[in-house]
This record gives C-alpha cells, sequence and structure tokens, in this order.
C-alpha cells in the first residue's frame, strides 16, 4: 500500500487544510518541524520517513487568486532539491494554457473534476496531456463537483483515481466509507487513492482492506499519529500490520 504524503500550499507556505474550507486554513503546526516553509516541511516529511511520492495543492493556483497566481517557484525548487521524490501536484488546471505551463515541471499533473463544468473540457486537456496523469474526483461538503459524466464513463480515467473527500481532510473524522463503497467496483481495474479522514494504522487497514492501491495523508504525520514502522509495515507487508506492534 501507497502513503503518500500531502502539503498544500497557500501564498508560499504550507497550511493546514481543513474540511475544504480553504478560506479559514492557518500555517501548518507540526510536531515534525516548527517551520511552515514548504522546503522544511519537505525535508521533516522525509527525515521521518523516505517516501517516494509527495502531494502538492496549490491553492494559490487551485483557487486562481489574482495577488498570488501560484506557487510555481517553490514547486520548481522542491523538484530541483529532490530529483528522486515524485511530485504529485494539484494546480487546478481547467485549460490547455494552463496546462502549457505546469507541463514544463518534472511532476505528474492531477487534473481534479472540481475544475471542470464540462466533460469535453477535461477530455480536451487529457488528450494533451504528454506524461501519465492522475485524476482527482473531488467531493466537497455538499457532494460530488464536477462532470456526472467523468463519474459515469470510467474508459476516460487514467490509471490512478484519487478519491478525495475534502469534508474529511484534517477533521479526525475517519474515512468515508461511502465513498469507497461507491467506487470499490473499479479496485482491480484503476488505482484508487483515497484522501481525507486517515487518522491513524486502524483507518490505513480499513482502506488496505478495502481494495484501495494507497492513502494520501496529512494531519496523522504531522501529529505523529502514523510511526515509522507502521508506515514502512504497510508500505512493504501484506500482512495485517497493526499485529506487529500489538507484542511489542
Amino acid at each position: 500500500m501507497h502513503i503518500i504524503p500531502v502539503i498544500d500550499l497557500l501564498n508560499g507556505e504550507v497550511v493546514h487544510a481543513k474540511q475544504g474550507n480553504r478560506q479559514r486554513y492557518q500555517s501548518i503546526q507540526s510536531q515534525l518541524t516548527h517551520s511552515s516553509k514548504p522546503l522544511d516541511v519537505v525535508a521533516a516529511l522525509l527525515e521521518y520517513f523516505p517516501f517516494k511520492q509527495l502531494y502538492i495543492a496549490d491553492l494559490n493556483a487551485i483557487q486562481k487568486l489574482s495577488h498570488a497566481p501560484n506557487n510555481y517557484t517553490i514547486i520548481e525548487n522542491i523538484t530541483s532539491d529532490y530529483p528522486e521524490l515524485e511530485l504529485w501536484v494539484d494546480a487546478g488546471i481547467r485549460s490547455t494554457i494552463e496546462l502549457g505551463l505546469w507541463e514544463k515541471l518534472n511532476v505528474r499533473l492531477i487534473l481534479g473534476s472540481e475544475n471542470f463544468s464540462d466533460l469535453s473540457v477535461y477530455l480536451a486537456i487529457k488528450h494533451q496531456i504528454n506524461s501519465p496523469f492522475i485524476l482527482s474526483l473531488d467531493y466537497m461538503p455538499n457532494g460530488y463537483q464536477g462532470p456526472l459524466d467523468l463519474i459515469k464513463n470510467t474508459q476516460h480515467w487514467p490509471r490512478d483515481v484519487i478519491l478525495m473527500s475534502l469534508n474529511h481532510v484534517g477533521a479526525e473524522l475517519g474515512i468515508n466509507i461511502g465513498l469507497l463503497e461507491t467506487f470499490k467496483a473499479h479496485t482491480s481495474s484503476y488505482h484508487l487513492y483515497a484522501a481525507g479522514g486517515v487518522r491513524n494504522i486502524d483507518d490505513l487497514e480499513l482502506l488496505k482492506k478495502s481494495g484501495v492501491h494507497g492513502a494520501l495523508t496529512a494531519t496523522a504525520l504531522h501529529f505523529k499519529k502514523l510511526s515509522h514502522s507502521q508506515i514502512e509495515c504497510l508500505t512493504k507487508h501484506e500482512r495485517a500490520c497493526q499485529q506487529s506492534w500489538a507484542s511489542q
């Protein structure tokens, strides 16, 4: 199972995402580092565990904030400092012009369903992407955001699909079981990644049993609710990981 840490960038710093209420996001408070500077946070996460992937949400780009358009340079610096780290980047791409800018970086781009009102726009961008991308099916507190045809027509999906439950992000509510059940039939055909609600090893074990390929998490890492040995067990072994330290 893949465990992928998340950092949310807003106005040049890492913030703590909570329930999709982006206007209220505050600077990250972490037990891994006292800093909210992106490079410091990335260094702290990789010191805690040698993750292979890192998910980055550029909230300036996603929200189209005019006073600070994006965190492009920061993300570019992360790619330079950590060339072996695979970055998954959601920059709110909703046009081929934006695609052209972000494709210059050595990252895997995420197409978020919330950015598309019509399937045709998604397909136009999908057909122009020159490298494997990731689809994020975005569920806000008021439900799914995006073209319904994108959910129904799975032939338009890439291999890797994130099930993003923003109402559960940073809220310590546990994972969205109902959402997982909705897409359970697709676990054999696609690599599904759960995002939102991971509190501890029990939640990750539940996700593992449900057949998802991986999970995105931030809060559980920054508050050390997941230990190095737990992450290692989940990423390297098939057995139930709770048992491996219950006897320690």
